[in-house]
């Protein structure tokens, strides 16, 4: 049986040992005491907990075996950096900055991050002879189509640290021989494989009874997978529902105790925005209500998490007008109903910063994708395939398809196409980090760009 790999149980553990001993010797430097004060203490506790728990919901200590160490480093400095952003707020606002060393947390921070990511290193070499070792490699047989074998076991070559090797194939013109189950039988057995990978299409799924069936006698483990090649896929997995095994197609991995993190993010985070841009918010109200007649915020409706309407908040930038019944013009360059101020606003996204408003209330998150017109959504769900996808999630006030350019007005199919595939893969690969990663981004330069007007 394949021994448990112990890098997960080891990771947090290394982590917090990491922390510690920066702390400890920040302090001897700096004091030259490795003898910590009750203050001092108290931050590296919170370091600790604060890096632990960034990193359980943010998938820091899981895919040891797919994801490489510059990723990890990466990662890793995403994290710090937060954290760091944290416990300084956090000592700036408690006014507990005098009795805490700064040189003597700079230092604790930079030391830490370095034995954090030796550590790191350690741990992929102590995952990779555990994945190399005779006992661990599992030997695999393919079956399925040419090309399907061709990219499966490309993957194989690729992630070799995984601990898989290949021990036969079978294609699939050979299962439409009538002799094909026994004879494949036969290959299994005498390839000495540990386990069957079916690669078949779905269109050719009846082919799976027959060869599960045929391999009855073999004590191998087999796993099915199948080819989704032409099926838009949204976190595709496989879980277990009201007791029934489900192949999930398009499902939201922002769910349960994820669904919870993000939630608080949204009322820590936003909070604090708020309270930080309410001087701002009051300018920019008073900017809007003197520059033109009519109300300072404008509200529409639009789609949020799952399809349901929401009503969204943004500063008037615009001058009152009435559009067509069904249809909403989306602003243009020099488009003549966008007020000088609301040109401003929208150009420096400070129209925006009244959706704050909306997460706290729990219609929208600070990260997520960006809501549409009700009438644009109308137009384009029949244009891009996989366009409603991205309604499976709150609505953001920033998001991935922002911060790599993909803002403002969207005057080709194309643009929408790139802006939807950016929207997808955020909620494919959504984490706590993830979301720190594009708040930071969008703080240097999401707020301008050629395309906002």
């Amino acid at each position: 049986m394949k021994s448990l790999n112990p890098v997960r149980r080891l990771a947090p553990l290394m982590d917090v040992m990491a922390i510690v001993l920066a702390g400890v010797l920040a302090s001897e430097v700096r004091f030259a005491t490795a003898r910590l004060d009750s203050g001092n203490a108290l931050v590296l506790v919170l370091v600790a907990l604060a890096v632990v728990l960034i990193n359980l919901f943010g998938g820091g200590y899981s895919k040891w075996r797919s994801t490489r160490l510059r990723s990890r480093v990466y990662r890793l400095l995403w994290v710090w950096v937060a954290v760091f952003a944290v416990i300084a707020s956090l000592l700036y606002l408690f006014k507990l900055s005098d009795s805490v060393s700064r040189q003597w947390l700079v230092f604790t921070f930079l030391l830490s991050f370095c034995l954090v990511c030796a550590s790191r290193a350690l741990l992929m070499m102590l995952t990779l002879y555990h994945n190399a070792s005779a006992k661990n490699r599992r030997r695999v047989f393919l079956v399925g189509p040419e090309e399907n074998l061709l990219d499966v076991a490309r993957s194989l070559r690729r992630h070799r640290e995984q601990g898989y090797a290949l021990a036969g194939i079978c294609r699939a013109r050979v299962l439409r021989s009538q002799k094909t189950p026994r004879h494949l039988a036969q290959r299994v057995e005498r390839s000495g494989a540990d386990e069957v990978w079916i690669c078949l299409p779905v269109s050719e799924g009846a082919h799976v009874r027959a060869i599960m069936y045929n391999l009855r006698h073999l004590p191998l483990e087999i796993r099915f997978i199948p080819h989704f090649a032409d099926i838009p896929l949204l976190n595709h997995r496989v879980s277990q529902v009201a007791g029934n095994h489900a192949f999930d197609l398009s499902v939201s991995p922002i769910a349960g105790s994820a669904q919870w993190a993000k939630r608080l993010e949204d009322i820590v985070i936003g909070g604090l925005i708020l309270l930080l841009i309410a001087p701002v918010c009051l300018a920019c109200a008073l900017a809007v209500k003197l520059s033109s007649p009519g109300p300072v915020l404008f509200k529409q409706l639009r789609t949020g998490a799952n399809g349901h309407d929401v009503q969204v908040y943004k500063f008037r930038s615009m001058k009152v007008h009435q559009e067509s019944a069904g249809q909403i013009s989306q602003a243009t360059r020099r488009d003549p109903r966008i007020t000088r101020v609301g040109a401003f606003l929208r150009r420096t996204s400070l129209d925006e910063l009244p959706q704050f408003i909306n997460v706290l209330q729990g219609r929208m998150s600070i990260v997520g994708p960006r809501p549409h017109a009700l009438a644009h959504n109308d137009y384009y769900k029949d244009l891009v395939e996989s366009y409603m996808q991205r309604h499976m999630v709150k609505p953001g006030i920033t998001g991935w398809a922002q911060v790599c350019g993909y803002r403002g007005e969207t005057d080709t199919l194309d643009k929408m196409q790139r802006r939807v595939e950016h929207d997808l893969w955020y909620i494919n690969n959504w984490s706590l980090l993830l979301d720190l990663k594009i708040i930071f981004l969008t703080v240097f330069k999401g707020f301008t760009g050629q395309n906002a007007y």
